[in-house]
């Protein structure tokens, strides 16, 4: 089979050649054998399961937390005349109904899915059938605890991979240290010989780092961008707003530039997208959803407006430029004021002891099998929601709980044709079945509502089998099926003898994230402060070695002087402020009694309490954002 790989990759892409790993990474898949491949932006990790989908019998299934590089891929692949289909939320009835039925038909050749499509119990139904050639993981590294972008839907892929009995797995990623490659091939059991690590490095870009004052950066992005050649350019930022008012003052100084962030509609974010793919001038001014899977070779220049919060962040999006080898230019303007913002992402999801220690006795009294909702295990113990996924997942690895299936217990449908109709067209016991099912419901004004696990209970069928009935029957358009209140089981495998203990593990286990999240932060401003050539510095940073200098960092350009990023110099908190703070802890001594929370409050970091008490709409809320959150924690102490 890999004999003719290079008529394969002609026939198939146009190309003559394989990029470096990539013939590696790919024979390793068709002998049958899981592979990880960790290349640049830009390297061509995709071509590494989209050719071999082409040449193995069943489905290949392409794991992607990203919407925008599911469009863009399946574009690109059908302008090839290549099968290729997604499961989304943005779907319609109709599209979700053409994807599943070129699934079960065979024409698909790969299908593109969030990992929390695997939550959606209906998705899990349809799939096991399935014939699943080859399980390809895009942004693996998310899979480590050590990674810039932990997730623990990341976590139970392999096991997934495995309900579904896919025979081979890729994992791909482009920012992996030496350390998360271990941990990614170590939980998707990849050996050694098959993880493909290609060079970091990229001789195209020119990589610039300018420490420059707050108040004076607007002007000097606005002169660099008025300054450059023409070529497309991206602008990253951290928040929203400063996206929008970016753009709007490139904007008003007469350059092409629109402002790209997830708060925007998604009509809105895809004409912005297609707006600059289309063009060789136009500028976007982003938040860090803009750029992944993006296919467009002529980005000129990216330009940092605000710090990465990692290195791992900032070589992703330094990637995105130059990728047709012409030279590029990526700039990073060093303001150490943005600390502070960016340090509060990491405050902000370290829950109190006292809240995981709440959790823990939760989980740990509801008996051997339960199921919960997960918002509302997140707002009862104010937990952010991801964290509470997380602690729980840590609990599965620790062997204390195992996770049953996600199902919805909500269920509702509105015929799209008559009952009569629905049933003429099926014959004895599966008509009878649908009979009894389906005059179960309960209709509303259009709607109606099905308890499917009442009903399943009483027709003595598994709930398994009412699930596949109504996907089927959403399928083919007899029904609207939509589906609510994810509900997650539970079987508690043993409880702790003393739970204290483990709370107090699991919460050193969030404060040593919290601590790798400050320590990444802080890299970025080592590397541009750092005496020697920052190229080499970043590409050691991902274990590789330059043997010399590389002539185009701002270290090497600057006469190999190291540069100085003036340091913060807070304001102080006040002893008015403070007196009324002290006035709002003792009207609210139940929610305001543990100095985390109180600095999250004075830092305008949100969390489900706060939210529901109204005090995210307080005078006080984010008065002190921007005092570093640990030295309001020490105030409130």
């Amino acid at each position: 089979m890999t004999a003719n790989l290079h008529d394969h990759l002609e026939q198939h892409f146009g190309f003559r050649e394989f990029l470096p790993g990539q013939r590696e990474a790919v024979e390793c898949l068709l002998a049958g054998r899981s592979a990880a491949a960790v290349f640049p932006t830009g390297g061509g990790k995709s071509l590494c399961y989209q050719l071999p989908a082409l040449l193995l019998p069943g489905l290949t299934l392409v794991v992607s937390p990203l919407i925008a590089l599911m469009k863009d891929q399946i574009d690109a692949l059908a302008r090839r005349g290549i099968a290729a289909g997604r499961l989304d939320s943005s779907l319609s009835l109709e599209e979700h109904r053409d994807v599943m039925q070129r699934i079960r038909g065979g024409t698909l050749r790969l299908l593109y899915v969030a990992p929390e499509r695997f939550n959606n119990e209906r998705f899990r139904e349809a799939i096991k059938p399935i014939q699943i050639s080859l399980f390809a993981v895009d942004e693996a590294h998310c899979i480590s605890e050590w990674g810039h972008n932990f997730r623990p839907d990341y976590l139970k892929l392999a096991g997934f991979a495995s309900l579904i009995q896919a025979e081979r797995i890729l994992a791909l990623t482009a920012t992996a240290t030496p350390r998360v490659l271990g941990d990614i091939c170590r939980g998707f059991a990849i050996a050694p010989e098959c993880a493909i690590r290609t060079g970091f490095y990229r001789p195209n870009l020119t990589l610039l780092t300018t420490p420059v004052d707050a108040s004076q950066r607007d002007g000097v992005l606005l002169a660099r961008l008025q300054e450059r050649k023409s070529g497309p350019a991206i602008v990253y930022v951290t928040l929203q707003k400063t996206a929008e008012r970016v753009a709007q003052r490139l904007s008003n100084a007469g350059l092409p530039a629109r402002a790209y962030h997830a708060g925007m509609k998604d009509d809105q974010r895809t004409e912005v997208q297609d707006w600059f793919i289309a063009s060789d001038n136009h500028i976007v001014v982003a938040t860090i959803a803009f750029g992944m899977g993006i296919d467009k070779a002529n980005i000129r220049y990216v330009y940092h407006y605000n710090l990465p919060k990692s290195l791992e962040n900032y070589s992703q999006e330094i990637g995105r430029a130059g990728r047709d080898g012409a030279p590029a230019t990526c700039e990073l303007f060093a303001v150490g004021d943005d600390l502070c913002v960016l340090e509060n992402f990491a405050y902000g999801d370290t829950p109190t002891y006292a809240a995981v220690l709440s959790l823990l006795t939760d989980v740990f009294s509801q008996g051997e099998r339960f199921d919960v909702g997960l918002y509302e295990l997140s707002n009862r113990h104010d937990i952010r929601y991801l964290v509470t996924r997380t602690l729980l997942t840590y609990l599965e690895l620790e062997g204390y709980l195992q996770a049953g299936t996600p199902y919805y217990d909500n269920y509702q449908f509105q015929p799209r044709l008559t009952s009569q109709e629905i049933l003429g067209q099926f014959d004895g016991a599966r008509r009878e079945f649908l009979r009894q099912m389906l005059s179960r419901s309960v209709k509303a004004k259009t709607w109606f509502r099905l308890d499917v696990d009442s009903t399943a209970a009483a027709l003595h069928q598994p709930r398994e089998r009412l699930v596949r009935a109504l996907e089927y029957l959403h399928e083919q358009a007899m029904l609207e099926v939509r589906a609510a209140g994810v509900r997650n089981p539970y079987c508690c495998l043993r409880v702790p003898a003393d739970i204290a203990p483990l709370a107090d593990e699991l919460f050193q286990r969030s404060m040593a994230r919290e601590e790798r999240e400050i320590k990444r932060l802080h890299q970025v401003l080592e590397l541009v402060q750092h005496d020697g050539c920052q190229v080499a510095r970043l590409c050691q940073y991902f274990g590789e070695t330059l043997d010399a200098p590389c002539g185009h960092c701002t270290w090497c350009l600057g006469g190999h002087t190291p540069q100085v990023v003036p340091a913060r110099e807070p304001p102080d908190i006040d002893a008015e402020t403070w007196q009324q703070v002290e006035a709002l802890r003792r009207e609210h001594s139940e929610l305001l009694n543990d100095p985390r929370i109180v600095a999250r409050f004075l830092c305008g970091i949100t969390s489900p309490r706060l939210t529901r008490a109204k005090l995210t709409q307080h005078d006080l809320f984010a008065r002190l954002h921007a005092v570093p959150f640990r030295v309001v924690m020490q105030r409130a102490t």
